[in-house]
């Protein structure tokens, strides 16, 4: 009996134990996140832009291009920390980049672009967050790599780094080519 007193214990302690091993091997893979949208149309919105609120901006106006959309919001630390790879996405992708601006207060945007910098082409603002769920956006940030014929080729969860950064830079350059042929 007190064999199976120390048994049953023994043996829990050693599943969680498993469990957490299986856990940290697999955490880096939690960023990459398969999305449903992946493969498909990239939903279409108009939203106002950030810099111009009475003025609308359609998805509609890069079909025929690729295009990065890059979900943020001042509140977001991990933007903070992704900001500088943002910055090099902007000089070296050679495609838009779409500030989306989410769940955010447009003074505090505002304030934190012209702390930071503004990296990106434009920007367009989803303060109530209707268009993100089209998107399937649960958190920030969140980058989505969109194809010339409008199909969401590849979406990263959290923030850019340098693996990260040069993977989707490679993932971009087999875009454009698509594109140029």
């Amino acid at each position: 009996m007190n064999m199976l007193r120390l048994g049953i214990p023994l043996l829990i302690f050693a599943g969680l134990v498993a469990l957490l091993v299986i856990g940290l091997q697999t955490a880096e893979d939690r960023t990459r996140v398969a999305s449903p949208l992946v493969g498909r149309m990239a939903p279409e919105f108009t939203l106002p832009k950030l810099y111009e609120p009475e003025t609308e901006w359609s998805t509609r106006e890069l079909e025929g291009q690729p295009w990065l959309l890059n979900v943020w919001g001042s509140w977001c630390y991990a933007c903070r920390e992704e900001h500088p790879w943002m910055q090099r996405l902007e000089q070296e992708s050679g495609i838009p980049l779409v500030g989306f601006n989410w769940k955010d207060e447009r003074d505090d945007a505002l304030g934190w672009l012209d702390r930071f910098g503004d990296a990106w082409t434009l920007h367009v603002r989803d303060f109530e967050g209707d268009a993100a769920i089209d998107w399937g956006v649960y958190g920030a940030p969140e980058t989505f790599l969109v194809d010339a014929n409008g199909i969401i080729r590849h979406k990263i969860i959290g923030p850019l780094d340098e693996e990260i950064f040069y993977d989707l830079m490679d993932r971009i350059e087999t875009v454009r080519e698509e594109h140029q042929s």
